[in-house]
């Protein structure tokens, strides 16, 4: 097989799609809850735990990947050359159960996105019951989503997600730059002064759950 039909992925692709995964729904949708469930110092307990998990597992597939040739298959094919059969399916079984259920955790946060401009809608238009109530369901964007995403997999191939994510990175990018310059409007800043003036106190609104004042 020609050497430049095997080797189509570099670092590039490989090292974007794990950024846009890291900076993905996760932080953009769930850190806000977590804060106003939590507190800022279980979210970052809980950032820490997870990171107890995922850096010595990134460290040692790093050492495995150092000292063979790593072909198609990527992870499945570390693991089944490393480990053997038995114990290479059974961790391949567990990668493949957290893929599938990640796809769907990220459908549900793409069709978040619509939340806000739907609510627009009816608040803005006399818009009909029923029209009022499909807009309303997550379904009405994420089925069409999945559908849609799952017939480009199927007749374009991986090619074109390689492509795409380079805008992916680039609109990450943008999010980023654009959420540390700017500033809270007058109306979170509203939200965020104490109702009882007499007794201030830091009040923050994250995701529906108002705390009066952050635990530390």
């Amino acid at each position: 097989m020609d050497t430049s039909l095997k080797n189509k992925f570099g670092t590039a692709p490989v090292f974007f799609t794990a950024i846009s995964t890291i900076l993905g729904a996760i932080m953009f949708l769930r850190f806000g809850y977590a804060v106003g469930n939590v507190g800022l110092t279980g979210t970052i307990l809980i950032i820490l735990i997870g990171h107890a998990v995922t850096i010595p597992t990134a460290m040692a597939i790093a050492e495995i990947s150092t000292n063979q040739k790593v072909e198609g298959g990527g992870e499945y094919y570390i693991i089944s050359r490393s480990f053997g059969l038995v114990i290479g399916s059974a961790i391949g079984i567990a990668l493949y159960l957290s893929q599938a259920i990640s796809v769907a955790f990220y459908v549900i946060a793409f069709t978040e996105a619509f939340s806000t401009l739907f609510q627009y809608l009816i608040d803005r238009f006399s818009l009909p019951v029923w029209l009022e109530w499909i807009m309303q369901q997550k379904q009405t964007i994420g089925i069409p989503a999945l559908l849609g995403l799952t017939y480009i997999v199927l007749t374009k191939g991986a090619d074109l997600g390689v492509k795409a994510l380079y805008i992916v990175v680039a609109t990450l990018a943008v999010a980023l730059i654009a959420f540390f310059l700017g500033h809270p409007t007058a109306a979170v800043a509203e939200q965020m002064v104490a109702q009882n003036s007499s007794t201030p106190a830091i009040t923050v609104q994250y995701d529906a759950a108002v705390i009066d004042s952050l635990p530390l």
